[in-house]
C-alpha cells in the first residue's frame, strides 16, 4: 500500500515496483445542480480514500455484435465518474507526465479499460494517468445557451489537477504530454486550440485522429432539436435533464445511428461529414474558431507534436459489420462519390494502386483517408515541426480481413499484448519487438519532444513506418494525398 496527498485530501494506492492511484476525483459528481455545468472542485476529505480500484465510468451503453468482441466496455455505474487514474515508478523525483484521453466517438469509452493500463509506463519511468470525461449529450449538448464543450471542460479541469497534483506522485508538471486516439486525438487536438488548455502540455500524441470534427452552433442546435423531438421534451437541457439516464443514452445510440444511415447536411449540418453528433462545438468563446484554423494560425505553436494513423483505419467499420463483403463496384462508386467527394477519376487511382483489392478493400482505403490520413497531414503542415507516423502491421483477427484498423495499436503503445480483453482485435501471437518500439517511441517523445526520425516537412514528409520491419518514408503515397487537395 502506498499513501500520496493531494490538494484534495489523501489517497490511498497500491503496489511495490510500480504504485497505482486509482478513481481520484478531479471534479465533483456531475449530476443534480451540478449537471450541465462546467466541473466543479470535489469536496475534501481528510481520511484516506481508497484509491485501489477504478471509480465509476461516464454513462453510456454497453458493445453489442460483431463489436463487443473487438472493442470492450468497461462500465462502471456511480455519479463520481469525473476522476482519474495514476500509475508511478514512485512518489519521489520528477519523472516525464502522460495523460491518456480516450476514444470512444465522444459517446462510450473510460480510463479503466485494461488495455490502458499504466504500468509498464511507469515501470519505465513515466507517471502515466487516465481520466474520465463527460460523454454524449452529457458533454457536448449545447442548445445555444450555458455552458459549450462540458466533456472537453472536464479534460482541462483533470490537466489542471495533473498540474497542482502531480509532483506528490513523482512527476514533473512542467514536462507533460497528453496523448489519446480516436475521439480522444480530436480533443487533443481540439485543446491546442482552446485558449483555457494553455500552458497545461507541453506535447501532444494524436493517434488517428485530427482536428476537422468540430460542428457549428447551428449544427449543435439541429442535433439537440432532434434529440429532443424523439424523447418529446422541449428542446432545452433542463428539459433533457429530467429524462431517464437510461432512455436519453438510448436516443443517443439511435440518433448516431439515423446519421450513419443518412448523413445529409440538410438534416444534420456539419454532423453529415464527422457522423459524430456529441462533438466539440466551435463556440466561439471557448473554442474560438474551428482547430485546424487556430493551429495555422499559431495556437499551439509551442507544444510538440507527434500524430499519426492506422494504415487501414476503416476497415474496423467495414469489415466486421459485413459491408466491405457485400460492397460492388457500382456501388463502390457511388459510396465515395457521395460520402467522401471524392470524383470518380480519384477512386480509379485508389483501385489501379491496389490490384485484385475488392471494392470494399477500395472503399477502406478511400475512408480511411478521407476521416484520418489527410486531416493528420493538413494537421502537420499546419503546426510546423510536426512528427507523423503510419501503423501498418496487419491483425490476422476476423479472417485476416481486419488489417491495419483503427485502435489496432493501442496494445502496442502500452506495452500490453497479454491483455485478454485485446486478444479480438489482435488475434494471436502479435509481435512483442514491435510493442516495445512503439511503446519506447512515445516515451522518448514525451521525454524529449523528439520520437528519432525528421519532422513531417515538404517536400520530403518523412514519416515513421511501424511494422514488423519499421523504417522511414518519405512524401508516402502522393498521388493518392493529391487526389484530395480541393478537401
Amino acid at each position: 500500500m502506498a499513501l500520496a496527498s493531494t490538494q484534495y485530501g489523501p489517497v490511498l494506492g497500491t503496489g511495490d515496483d510500480v504504485l497505482s492511484f486509482k478513481g481520484i476525483p478531479y471534479a465533483a459528481p456531475p449530476v443534480g445542480p451540478n449537471r450541465f455545468q462546467p466541473p466543479r472542485p470535489p469536496e475534501p476529505w481528510t481520511s484516506p480514500r481508497d484509491s485501489r480500484h477504478y471509480g465509476a465510468t461516464a454513462p453510456q451503453t454497453s458493445t453489442e455484435g460483431a463489436m463487443a468482441e473487438l472493442i470492450p466496455r468497461t462500465i462502471i455505474p456511480g455519479d463520481d465518474y469525473l476522476n482519474l487514474n495514476v500509475w508511478t515508478p514512485g512518489l519521489t523525483g520528477r519523472a516525464p507526465v502522460m495523460v491518456f484521453i480516450h476514444g470512444g466517438s465522444f459517446t462510450s469509452g473510460s480510463g479503466a479499460l485494461a488495455v490502458y493500463d499504466g504500468t509498464r509506463f511507469a515501470r519505465d519511468g513515466v507517471v502515466l494517468v487516465t481520466i474520465n470525461y463527460r460523454l454524449g449529450a452529457d458533454g457536448f449538448l449545447w442548445f445555444g445557451d450555458g455552458t459549450p464543450n462540458l466533456g472537453l471542460l472536464d479534460q482541462i479541469a483533470a490537466l489542471t489537477w495533473v498540474r497542482d497534483n502531480i509532483a506528490g506522485f513523482g512527476g514533473d508538471p512542467g514536462n507533460v504530454t497528453v496523448f489519446g486516439e480516436s475521439a480522444g486525438a480530436m480533443s487533443v487536438c481540439t485543446l491546442l486550440a482552446m485558449p483555457a488548455a494553455e500552458g497545461l502540455f507541453h506535447r501532444a500524441i494524436a493517434e488517428s485522429g485530427a482536428a476537422h470534427n468540430t460542428i457549428s452552433p447551428s449544427s449543435a442546435r439541429l442535433v439537440g432539436t432532434r434529440l429532443a423531438a424523439a424523447l418529446g421534451t422541449a428542446p432545452t437541457r433542463e428539459a433533457i435533464a429530467d429524462v431517464p439516464v437510461p432512455q436519453l443514452l438510448a436516443a443517443a445510440d439511435k440518433l448516431t445511428q439515423q446519421v450513419a444511415a443518412k448523413p445529409r447536411r440538410k438534416l444534420w449540418g456539419d454532423v453529415a461529414r464527422t457522423l459524430l453528433p456529441f462533438s466539440p462545438v466551435v463556440d466561439g468563446d471557448l473554442l474560438p474558431g474551428a482547430p485546424l484554423d487556430r493551429i495555422r494560425s499559431g495556437a499551439g505553436a509551442d507544444v510538440d507534436l507527434m500524430i499519426g494513423t492506422n494504415s487501414e483505419e476503416a476497415r474496423l467499420f467495414l469489415v466486421p459489420t459485413g459491408v466491405a463483403a457485400k460492397l460492388n463496384t457500382p456501388l463502390l462508386y457511388a459510396a465515395a462519390g457521395l460520402r467522401f467527394g471524392l470524383p470518380v477519376a480519384g477512386v480509379r487511382r485508389y483501385r489501379a494502386n491496389r490490384p485484385g483489392a475488392t471494392a470494399g478493400d477500395v472503399l477502406a482505403a478511400v475512408m480511411t483517408d478521407s476521416y484520418y490520413r489527410i486531416p493528420a497531414i493538413r494537421l502537420a503542415e499546419a503546426h510546423p515541426g510536426s512528427y507523423m507516423y503510419e501503423f501498418a502491421w496487419r491483425s490476422p483477427a476476423c479472417g485476416g480481413q481486419l488489417g491495419a484498423c483503427h485502435g489496432l495499436e493501442l496494445a502496442f503503445v502500452f506495452d500490453n499484448l497479454d491483455e485478454p480483453s485485446a486478444a479480438g482485435m489482435l488475434g494471436p501471437a502479435p509481435p512483442q519487438h514491435l510493442a516495445d518500439l512503439l511503446h519506447k517511441t512515445w516515451i522518448t517523445f514525451a521525454t524529449t519532444g523528439n520520437p528519432g526520425w525528421p519532422p513531417y516537412t515538404p517536400p520530403h514528409r518523412t514519416s515513421r513506418h511501424f511494422n514488423t520491419a519499421s523504417g522511414t518514408t518519405t512524401n508516402n503515397r502522393p498521388d493518392e494525398r493529391l487526389t484530395w487537395h480541393h478537401h
